[in-house]
């Protein structure tokens, strides 16, 4: 028999429901903030992410799928391609593509879908795993580099987590800087990590050597105490991005969006600029992380664009999913009614009445006219229908259909016409 491949797993019902709901409350949300659907390929020139990305991260280094697509012609060069891993970088890729910087105005993007990295399998992690992200990207006369952007950002997550259903999540904050501040700290990071990197992982040392600020994402236990004693991020912010996060802060502090401050969290990705967050919960165990994001203010230029200072995020939908199974979120129940025709030649008007209902937008499901009576009503409440509606040579006749409450056994007769308010009530 043949499997799912590792790392990877089919989503069924009822599960899809609750992925559906969330889904749902997500283009809700971001339709109220003025945010708009972008769909990139899944598919990158891998040059993308090893120049936006970053060479030396663990994505670029280990987890891309990535192979080489056969030349068309003997005077072509073949082309590595990889499966993306993450979705800024396209978005930014097709910003700059299609020139949307010459309309001069902000751009609020929004995107759902996979992503695919080679990693070890694990609770919540996958091979093939689903985001849920946004960014705001503009030229500068857009204000794009505005501190309200990023809280605008961060009260919107707020709210759309909210609206999920997740009850007791919390919001980290940092700035890492600009260039010239991270290429400062990294320099004391080199120093500071010198007379004990030999004490640490592996891992570890080669992410002290290719790119200090890496260390700080290092999750070995025994590594911690090290890495608690390193110099912080916040010593070598110049006075723009001292003064560009305290107004960020400020602005949450505003709106009641509550946040503590992590000067430890840089996030795994080298295109991030000034403000970095993260929102976890403890439904998800140590690894807590539900979304994370930033800002990026050169990536653009970084992959030979415009200036468009941007920030964005994404959210792990997979994760998010089962933080809210974790405080016993059930699907919400759809099915409004079930029809039952009852007898042979039934199922034909019991068709019909299915197709009126669903055209006044009530959701219903069909049975057969060789079900019993019995058959029908298990088959109702395993389909978790409100309403099961019986439809027979007599109800047919006289236009009055019997219709039965499936959780408090009222039953009532109902005339055809006004059927479809009923069952929507």
């Amino acid at each position: 028999m043949i499997k799912a491949v590792r790392g990877t797993r089919d989503l069924l019902p009822p599960d899809t429901d609750l992925w559906d709901r969330v889904e749902t409350s997500a283009r809700e949300v971001f339709a109220r903030y003025n945010y708009h659907e972008i769909r990139t390929p899944i598919f990158e020139d891998t040059q993308l992410f090893s120049r936006s990305v970053g060479e030396d991260t663990d994505i670029v280094s280990k987890e891309m799928f990535t192979w080489e697509d056969k030349a068309r012609a003997q005077s072509e060069k073949a082309q590595s391609l990889t499966l993306r891993p993450e979705n800024t970088a396209g978005v930014v890729r097709a910003y700059i593509e299609h020139r949307l910087g010459d309309t001069g105005t902000l751009h609020k993007l929004y995107y759902i879908g996979p992503q695919f990295r080679r990693e070890r399998p694990q609770k919540g992690r996958y091979r093939q795993f689903y985001q849920i992200g946004a960014e705001i990207i503009g030229p500068p006369s857009a204000a794009s580099e505005s501190p309200v952007r990023d809280a605008e950002v961060l009260e919107m997550l707020a709210t759309l987590l909210d609206e999920v259903g997740l009850r007791d999540w919390k919001l980290q904050l940092n700035s890492v800087g600009c260039a010239a501040d991270r290429a400062r700290y990294n320099q004391a990071l080199r120093e500071a990590l010198q007379p004990v990197v030999h004490r640490m992982d592996p891992d570890c040392q080669r992410r002290a050597e290719t790119n200090p600020l890496r260390v700080l994402d290092c999750k070995v236990p025994e590594d911690q105490p090290i890495i608690e004693k390193l110099p912080k991020i916040s010593e070598y912010l110049d006075e723009p991005c001292r003064l560009h996060f305290a107004q960020v802060r400020a602005m949450l502090d505003e709106v009641g969006v509550p946040y503590s401050i992590n000067e430890r969290m840089v996030r795994g990705l080298d295109y991030y600029t000034r403000t970095t967050f993260e929102f976890t919960h403890g439904g998800l165990g140590a690894q807590s992380a539900v979304l994370g994001g930033g800002r990026y203010d050169g990536l653009s230029e970084s992959l030979e664009g415009p200036k468009a200072p941007g920030i964005g995020f994404a959210i792990g939908e997979d994760r998010l999913v089962l933080a809210l199974q974790s405080q016993g979120a059930q699907p919400e129940k759809q099915l409004q009614a079930f029809v039952a025709p009852l007898g042979a030649g039934m199922n034909r008007p019991a068709l019909k009445l299915a197709r009126e209902l669903r055209r006044s937008r009530v959701t219903a499901d069909l049975g057969d006219e060789n079900f019993r009576l019995k058959k029908s009503f298990e088959l109702a409440e395993k389909a978790g229908a409100r309403f099961i509606v019986i439809v027979g040579e007599n109800e047919v006749a006289s236009g009055q259909f019997a219709v039965k409450n499936l959780a408090s056994g009222e039953q009532v007769q109902v005339a055809r016409r006004e059927l479809a308010e009923y069952l929507r009530k």
